[in-house]
């Protein structure tokens, strides 16, 4: 893994529309001092403009015309910032029910999950559904911020009662790691600097919290995954006879010597060399980019998956995932999909629509079958030709699909293999 001070961590935001989110981005931005001036003048002069004593943080992620005028957030917005410590992405996406597909698309590939709760309203519907959404994308690592403590007069008992609600419905979720900090993102109480309102609380502020997770568990290193995306045939002097599959590993491990098995032809070999632009590698892991040599000539082509031969995944055809239909058109009975998965693209069919959830209460809608935009929902699809896959609960990338309109080339759904 890459050294700590280096290491990417990605994390997503979720909460109500008013509980501060992107104020809080702000505030991490504006203490870990991750802006440029002239986006701090620019945003300074907006504030004034508008009467606020100070500069209003929201401003800084607010990055569409019509969010600043409404002082909400609607598209997913990404920002980058760094510390000397880590670097982060962070998907800021919106609070509606009706961009649930944004959520879900920016929480896809997220290590963490940061849950803002409004001290004053406690758990609310919102926070269920972000958290149910964050269980579902499999987040590893969710923190809950307990956020507007100055407007409760930073009250440990208020802090307590959100920690009591939370616990009491995520109990049902599938997430390992919680982690709870009461913070004020106006004030910056334990955002980036510990709170002087706070001393009942112990733990980190929130950006310590993040620069110290362990995140390398995260990737499975346990199935060796590597989708083939291109054959390399340089055909030059130097290598003449070089014929190697490049790709990135999904998961796992593989070293040079390793027995392997190409599917879903089920041909075996030995790893001859592993390459990257300038060395040769004893072995290499996910989410390296890397070309494979193998010891035979097998005819290998884009689409296909090395993996271990001890260790290999299911060739499916009939699937079971839960998709999220991200499309403003409604998914067409019985209509063929172009299904991407990893570097494999095939034709498929959505077969039934087992039950939809009800996102207001999570509840199973077994009644009503029809797929529309930010619907959630359990389907069968059946596939022209196997996909290797796993299941996303043990590898998200290898567990992951995409639905593609032919006629439109639109991306219209995103799923999870269950």
């Amino acid at each position: 893994m890459a050294l700590n001070n280096n290491q990417l961590l990605r994390f997503t935001t979720a909460g109500s529309v008013d509980d501060g989110k992107s104020t809080l981005i702000g505030r991490l931005l504006y203490d870990s001092k991750s802006i440029f001036e002239d986006q701090l003048e620019a945003i300074t002069n907006t504030s004034k403009k508008r009467g606020h004593d100070g500069v209003d943080l929201a401003l800084f992620t607010d990055g569409l015309k019509d969010e600043r005028e409404q002082g909400i957030t609607i598209d997913v917005a990404y920002r980058y910032f760094t510390t000397p410590k880590r670097k982060f992405i962070i998907a800021d996406t919106p609070g509606h029910i009706q961009y649930t597909r944004n959520m879900v698309t920016g929480a896809s590939t997220a290590n963490a999950a940061i849950i803002l709760v409004d001290a004053r309203h406690g758990v609310i519907e919102q926070t269920k559904r972000h958290s149910f959404i964050a269980s579902l994308l499999q987040i590893p690592h969710v923190i809950v911020c307990i956020n507007k403590m100055d407007l409760v007069d930073y009250s440990e008992e208020t802090y307590t009662k959100v920690i009591n609600q939370f616990e009491e419905f995520s109990s049902k979720l599938l997430v390992q790691d919680i982690q709870f900090i009461p913070i004020s993102a106006l004030n910056g109480d334990n955002v980036v600097n510990r709170s002087k309102h706070m001393d009942w609380y112990q733990g980190a502020p929130l950006l310590h919290t993040l620069e110290t997770m362990h995140i390398s568990s995260d990737i499975n290193k346990v199935d060796a995954r590597f989708p083939v995306q291109t054959v390399l045939r340089p055909q030059n002097d130097t290598h003449r006879d070089y014929r190697g599959y490049a790709g990135r590993l999904a998961s796992g491990v593989f070293r040079v010597g390793d027995e392997i098995t190409v599917m879903p032809s089920g041909f075996t070999s030995k790893i001859k060399t592993i390459d990257t632009l300038d060395k040769e590698l004893d072995e290499a892991y996910a989410p390296m980019s890397v070309s494979i040599t193998l010891e035979d000539d097998i005819d290998i082509s884009r689409g296909d998956m090395i993996v271990r031969s001890n260790n290999k995944p299911e060739p499916v055809q009939d699937i079971e995932v839960m998709l999220c239909w991200l499309n403003n058109n409604p998914a067409k009975p019985r209509a063929k999909y172009s299904i991407r998965h990893t570097s494999n693209e095939q034709k498929a069919m959505i077969q039934e629509v087992v039950y939809k959830i009800n996102i207001e209460n999570l509840g199973r809608n077994t009644e009503d079958k029809d797929l529309k935009m930010n619907d959630i929902s359990k389907v069968k699809i059946r596939t022209t030709k196997p996909l290797m896959v796993d299941s996303y609960r043990e590898n998200r990338t290898t567990g992951s699909i995409i639905l593609i309109d032919d006629a439109t080339n639109e991306t219209v759904a995103a799923g999870m293999i269950v």
